[in-house]
Formats: structure tokens, sequence, C-alpha cells
């Protein structure tokens, strides 16, 4: 459930916001779609009324008498300043007609008499078209398709034109109602009528023009829905399916298998997720085998403990009294030296993800570890020598990448084992060599070497098959190596040396820098 949850809440809230986006721009386009026509018509009427003031001025320049007699000459000889129009009509004081472009025939050769009379029947749909064409000119003339004029002129302010919307069918027809001021007196009133259906066809294509917009950044937004669910939202479900999955240790809920291929930013996470789990899991199987080890480990010197403390309490010999407590002292300091390793190592396990690497040279690590060693009391009460034989080098660089103190712990280690195993007055060689992408260094001994056929299990935590030494070591210096090379990328091996008669040999081999 808290899969879908997540995946829908996402859908859910990018839907509501491109809801609340469209609502915004549907509000937007509703006040400017509101606007279009408003805006054109006043266009128009501004254009009346220019034709309506320059009428006034010619009537009043030609001292043309507000009559109908001197309008209609007047329409007669000045037919040119209204040929763009549908229609002007001329109204006196009252309201009452007495001038009509209409009724006025501009063009004289209409009246040109003709001999001949053509008869044509009028089919019935024929008449029916021109009785509805007739009712609308009748209606429109008469004015009986808007209210009534003379109340329009009563309500009319002054100096301020009156403009109608008259729409008759498919046609609209815009009406200005303006003063006819002759001599700084209203006389009348002129109105102006035009058919603008140009007017609809620019509000319908607009619409049309945003409709076709909107309908097309819908389905850029369902594509991108789809996508979005698909290709982003599903996977990213899927991986978090996958982590419930490692959270409840039910590797059926989730699997991200499908996802690790894909060369994108989600393939990129979906590998890292999976790398992140996969050492997740290794460091914790890492944990329980090792605390399973450590508690094996400290049982055997607690039996030991438990069992010589029963047999001092009941010995009264003094020599096996001190017998007894030597060995309760080995026992305690095995304990102690277990705990204190095995806690060593968790803090240089952990601190290992934390530290950087650097370009390191082998040379420098190995003088340094080497000089502090002929400074401890073991090499010189042994008397032992190291040798450091540099072969086939052919020019190539020591240098790598790593972590200087960590590597600096694995020679210690190392040389601290051969140290501890050699005779007196020995040697320890160490072998350096270095090919275009490998630095081999071999580590050799003259101590008694491995008993085992297989010598893996030396690297095991907690192995140890030196009884003598069983107080000194605790079985995890060779882990702790095996761990550090490998965090850096390289191997490490053991086995009795071939070129002498006794001795041990531990190879290293580590990338060398790229």
């Amino acid at each position: 459930m808290k899969l879908v949850k997540s995946s829908s809440s996402i859908l859910r809230k990018f839907l509501l916001f491109n809801f609340f986006v469209f609502l915004f721009l549907g509000s937007l386009t509703f006040f400017y779609l509101s606007g279009i026509q408003p805006n054109l018509v006043k266009q128009r009427m501004e254009k009346h009324t220019i034709i309506i003031n320059n009428t006034s001025n010619h009537l009043e320049r030609l001292s043309i008498e507000f009559s109908k007699e001197s309008l209609k000459n007047f329409l007669l000889s000045t037919r040119f300043l209204f040929q763009n129009l549908e229609r002007v009509q001329f109204y006196n004081i009252t309201g009452d007609l007495i001038a009509d472009t209409n009724v006025l025939d501009l063009d004289q050769s209409v009246f040109t008499k003709t001999e001949v009379v053509m008869e044509e029947e009028i089919k019935d749909n024929d008449a029916k078209k021109l009785s509805d064409e007739n009712t609308l000119k009748n209606n429109f003339n008469t004015g009986t398709n808007v209210n009534n004029l003379k109340e329009i002129i009563s309500n009319k302010k002054n100096d301020e034109p009156t403009v109608l919307e008259v729409q008759e069918g498919d046609n609209l027809f815009i009406k200005t109602l303006g003063d006819a001021n002759i001599g700084g007196k209203v006389v009348g009133y002129i109105l102006v009528t035009e058919q603008t259906n140009e007017i609809l066809t620019a509000v319908e294509e607009r619409k049309n023009f945003i409709i076709r917009t909107v309908l097309a950044i819908a389905i850029v937004i369902l594509i991108f829905l789809i996508f979005l669910n698909r290709y982003i939202l599903k996977p990213i479900g899927g991986l978090v399916a996958y982590t419930e999955s490692i959270k409840a240790k039910d590797e059926s809920m989730g699997k991200i298998e499908k996802f690790l291929n894909r060369s994108d930013e989600l393939g990129l996470l979906s590998r890292s997720l999976n790398n992140m789990t996969k050492d997740l899991q290794y460091r914790t199987q890492k944990a329980e085998n090792s605390s399973a080890d450590l508690a094996h480990e400290i049982r055997n010197p607690l039996a030991s403990l438990k069992g010589a403390s029963e047999l001092l309490d009941n010995t009264t010999d003094k020599m096996e009294r001190t017998k007894l407590i030597k060995l309760l002292s080995h026992d305690v300091e095995r304990i102690e030296r277990l705990i204190t390793d095995y806690s060593q190592m968790l803090k240089d396990e952990a601190s290992l993800s934390r530290e950087k690497m650097k370009v390191l040279d082998i040379n420098n690590l190995l003088k340094n570890v080497i000089d502090e060693f002929n400074n401890t009391n073991a090499v010189m009460e042994k008397n032992i020598k190291f040798v450091i034989n540099r072969k086939n080098l052919n020019g190539n660089s020591l240098q790598l990448f790593g972590i200087e103190n960590r590597l600096e712990q694995v020679l210690a280690n190392l040389l601290d084992n051969a140290v501890s195993f050699s005779p007196k007055n020995s040697t320890i060689v160490i072998d350096v060599n270095g090919s275009k992408e490998i630095i081999s260094l071999k580590i050799k001994d003259l101590g008694p070497g491995f008993n085992e056929i297989n010598t893996e299990k030396i690297f095991k935590r907690f192995y140890s098959n030196r009884p003598e030494k069983f107080g000194e070591h605790s079985g995890l210096g060779l882990n702790i190596v095996k761990s550090i090379v490998e965090m850096h990328g390289g191997k490490v091996r053991a086995i009795n040396r071939l070129d002498a008669d006794t001795g041990a040999e531990v190879e290293l081999q580590l990338p060398k820098r790229g």
C-alpha cells in the first residue's frame, strides 16, 4: 500500500498542478475571448462616429436643411461618402425617420427603361427563401429587431454615441446612433449600420486557435504523463518495493533486475542501490560470522579458565598452583587480545569506507615500516635483517592509489608475522616487482612455514596454527591484511618458500596508479 500511495501521490500532485494551470489559463482565455468582440465593436463605433461627425460637418458647410427633401438630394449628391456602409438613416429630433440610403438608388442606371419583360416561375423553396430574405430586410429596415428607436433616443446621453449589436442569423450588424450637430445645435440623429461578419470570423478564428492549442497541450501532457508513469514512477515504485523487501527480508516483494541494464539515471540508481545492498548484506553477514567466531574463540579460553580455577581451588601443591596461575594468566591474556583486536578490526573496517585514497610510492611505504621495525625489541633481540630486492622494474614506477596508514598496517602485520616465526640471526627478504599494471611484494622468512595444504585458510578470522604463540596472536592479523588488500583492488596469497629449505612466503599484488 505504501508503494501505491507514493506513486499515486506524485501523479495526483502533477495532475492537480496542471489542473490549476489550466484553470488559470482558462480564466485568462475566457477574459481574452470576452474582450475581443467588444474591442472590435468599439473600433467600428469609433469609425462610425467619425462618419457621423463628417456628415454633420458636410450638412453644416453646405447649408443643408435637416428635412426629407434636402437630405434626399444630399444623399444623391454625396453617395460616395456611404459606399462602404450597409445603411445610413437620418432621424429628426423626435425620432421619426426622414431619410434612408436604403430607399434611394444611388446608381441611377437602375432606372433605365427596358422593353424586355421576363417571366420566371418561382419554385417553392426559392419563394420561401425570398420571403425569408424580404422579412429579414423589412425587419432590419423598420428596426423591429432592436429596441424601440424613440425610446433609445430619449434615453441617449448628450454627445455620446449609442452602439447596438444586432445578430440576424449568421450576420452581425453594428449600429451606431449619433447626434446630427449643426451650428452647435442637435437637429436630429444619424444611425450608421454596417454588416461586420468579419468580427464573428475573427472571434471564431481566435477561439478555434485557442481550442486547438489547448488540445495540443493536453495531448502533450497526456503523453508526458504516460511516459512519467511508465518510465519514472513505476521504476521508482519498483525500487521502493525492493528496499521494502530488503527490510522485510522477503526477496519476492521486489526485484530490480529489469532496471539494471538501463543506461539512464534510474539505471545508475538501480545499480548503485543493488551494489549498496549487496555490500550491506556482505557486511551484515560478515559481522554475524565475526560475532559467532569471536564467541567460539572466547569459549575455549573461558573453558580453560573454568577448569584451571576449579583445580586451583582444590590444589595445595605450590608448583602445581604456580602452573595453574600461569595458565589462568595466559587465558586472560588471550581473551583480552581477542577482544582488543576484534574491536580494533571493527573500527578499521568502519573507517575504511570514510578515508580517501591518494597517490603513494611503495618504496616510501616499505622504508617507513622497516625503519620502525628496526627499532623494535623483537627485531633487535633476534638480530633480524631486512633485505629489499627490486627486480624487473624496467623503468616502471611503483606508484598506486591507496590509503597510506592502511597499507602500512598491511606491511606491518606481515613483517610482524615474519619476525615472530623467524629464527635468530636470520634475514627477511622483500622482493619488489613492477609491471605495467601490477606491483608485487613478496615477503619471505626462514621460519617453519605452513603445515596447511590449503594455505587460504590462514586468512580466515581467528585462525592460528601456532600454539606456542597462542597469547600473542589473535588470528585476526592476516584476515585484516586480506580485507585491506581487497579493498584496494589487490590480492594476497601465502605459500611455503620454494627457494629455501624452510620458510613462508606471502605475496601482495596491488594495482598500479592508472
